[in-house]
């Protein structure tokens, strides 16, 4: 049975797990992202996650068929030079080519994070048998991956599926990519922290000013919170009947931290999509939660190797020394 390191690389956490064929976590490991500027801190700090993960599968890098990583982006892809904006270390860092050579395994796949939860709730999660799917992640940014017609989708430079960047308010706020009215400057759960707090929202006693202290004063009905989660979920919605108009999806499955903020948030984008999406084709898609959580980005960069056919792309060689 064929056995892969799948990797998760994030602003606040890096992960790996071998994964077998069969889509079994065989082990795990997790570590907090180191907060600095050192390049080399970064990776060692994820050497060490994968070698933890590496020995409680009892495994050795020569087991291996394959290392998949899934990466906060932006990155230069296939060649897997990436630049994570909530990474300041990494700027242009070559993680494939040092994992190759790290690990003395090829391929070494590497695609944006939000691809890889995507292709993760089409392997084994709520796409499953699905042709066309949109994978979103509503999280500390909003990003998104496409699956269509059974295969993941990369576009011209591998930035297909880009969400986050869909203009729903013109005039709306500025946006971290120079545009205004993104659903990220909208839907991000930092930002709507960020105008709720400008509002004067206020965490409750003893609770951080974040998403998760945004969705309980919006449970328990505060005016301020409220308004931002639906304004939040109203600029999703907007965005996937522009997507499901495009693209004639059969389901948009939705992970990330700020998309289980309950009812004010789902509510909104429901109302959203039942309204701007009006052609009968667009209407039919199913809009559902993701179900594989935290998992999700680690199964698809395991899915990048061990169902190349459908998820896989092909990498250069790289000559060893």
């Amino acid at each position: 049975m064929a056995v892969v390191l799948a990797v998760d690389v994030g602003g606040t956490k890096l992960a790996a797990g071998v994964v077998d064929s069969d889509a079994r976590i065989l082990s795990r490991a997790r570590v907090p992202s180191p907060r600095g500027t050192d390049a080399e801190e970064l990776y060692e700090a994820l050497i060490t996650c994968c070698a933890a993960a590496l020995r409680g599968a009892d495994t050795l890098p020569g087991d291996l068929d394959g290392v998949g990583v899934s990466c906060a982006g932006p990155m230069v892809w296939p060649a897997g030079l990436v630049s994570p904006l909530n990474m300041p270390a990494w700027r242009g860092f070559p993680l494939r080519e040092r994992l190759v050579r790290e690990f003395e395994v090829e391929p070494v796949r590497i695609h944006n994070d939000a691809v890889g939860t995507a292709v993760g709730e089409h392997w084994k999660g709520a796409g499953v048998g699905t042709g066309d799917l949109l994978g979103l992640t509503v999280s500390t940014g909003v990003g998104g991956g496409l699956i269509l017609d059974g295969r993941l989708y990369h576009g011209t430079s591998g930035n297909a599926g880009h969400f986050g960047h869909i203009v729903v308010e013109p005039d709306g706020p500025p946006c971290a990519c120079g545009g205004r009215g993104c659903v990220e400057s909208i839907a991000a759960g930092p930002n709507n922290v960020k105008r709720a707090l400008a509002d004067g929202w206020r965490p409750g006693e003893g609770s951080e000013a974040d998403g998760i202290a945004l969705a309980a004063s919006a449970a328990a009905g505060d005016p301020i919170a409220l308004r931002n989660l639906q304004r939040a979920g109203r600029a999703v919605g907007i965005a996937i009947a522009d997507c499901t108009h495009l693209l004639d999806l059969q389901m948009v499955a939705i992970d990330g931290g700020f998309s289980r903020s309950g009812p004010p948030f789902w509510d909104a984008l429901r109302e959203a999509f039942a309204i701007h999406a009006r052609m009968e084709f667009a209407a039919a898609c199913q809009i559902v939660p993701g179900t594989l959580g935290s998992d999700a980005p680690l199964l698809g960069a395991a899915a990048f190797i061990l169902d190349a056919d459908r998820y896989g792309w092909d990498v250069p060689t790289l000559t060893r020394p």
